[in-house]
């Protein structure tokens, strides 16, 4: 039944407007950077050549590329979550919903699941740019799909957690932009009180410091344990938010 579930939710987002102008809008707006980044690139190559240990077209195209998608999808991801259960909530139907021979995991992880495929489905094609640099140049794969990762558990922590400020409120816009005003607070955390990688409560809280990391390329698997903790955090906290609901009704 989950996949059930997550297979009507990604439909369901195909079939709203809204989902296509979002696509279109974040490809418009990475392919300007992508190819400012190409420009800037070419600016710069004849100093490269003369430099020892000169970052490479993965540094200076590929990884800005993830970097501002993150900073845009971080926008973006809290305007395809708030209708995920604040609109069911709005339109009474989260009690049909609840009162269905299905348990409240099942629901919350096929909405998570299906909100999860359209994600990813956009990470593919934000991804096929800096694959297309392979057919001139020769790029350090290991940095790119390590960035790759950092961006898909990033899209699937911001994903958790706008599920979770969907769940408490049957208004849309409040969801939208309370879920962003959390993002944004756990990814400016440590701004002002260390740098990324370091060992402060702060800095592991950030979403951004562990982020950057696997960025540069680093696989370090205190990394990859934040981001799986964090999303089970606030799919427990969604799951334990209806489960009220289901006892109140």
């Amino acid at each position: 039944m989950i996949f059930s579930i997550a297979q009507r939710e990604f439909r369901s987002m195909f079939l709203s407007p809204m989902a296509w102008v979002l696509l279109a809008v974040v490809q418009v707006i990475l392919a300007w950077s992508f190819f400012t980044s190409i420009d800037m690139f070419f600016a710069v190559q004849k100093e490269l050549t003369t430099m020892q240990n000169a970052p490479g077209v993965t540094d200076l195209i590929v990884s800005p590329l993830y970097e501002a998608a993150s900073v845009i999808l971080l926008m973006i991801v809290p305007l395809l979550t708030m209708r995920l259960i604040s609109e069911e909530r709005r339109s009474k139907t989260l009690s049909l919903l609840l009162s269905a021979p299905l348990s409240i995991t099942e629901i919350v992880l096929g909405k998570y699941l299906g909100l999860l495929f359209f994600v990813f489905t956009l990470v593919f094609l934000i991804s096929l740019m800096p694959l297309s640099l392979a057919m001139g140049t020769s790029l350090d794969y290991e940095k790119l799909f390590s960035g790759l990762l950092g961006l898909l558990l990033m899209l699937a922590a911001f994903s958790a957690a706008g599920l979770y400020m969907s769940s408490l409120t049957d208004n849309p816009m409040i969801a939208a932009i309370s879920s962003f005003g959390l993002l944004l607070l756990l990814w400016l955390l440590n701004i002002n009180s260390a740098p990324a990688g370091s060992d402060s409560a702060l800095s592991y809280l950030s979403l951004q410091s562990h982020f950057s990391v696997l960025l540069r390329g680093i696989f370090n698997t205190r990394d990859i344990a934040y981001f799986i903790l964090f999303i089970t955090f606030f799919l427990v906290l969604t799951i334990r938010q209806l489960e009220t609901r289901r006892l109140q009704a």
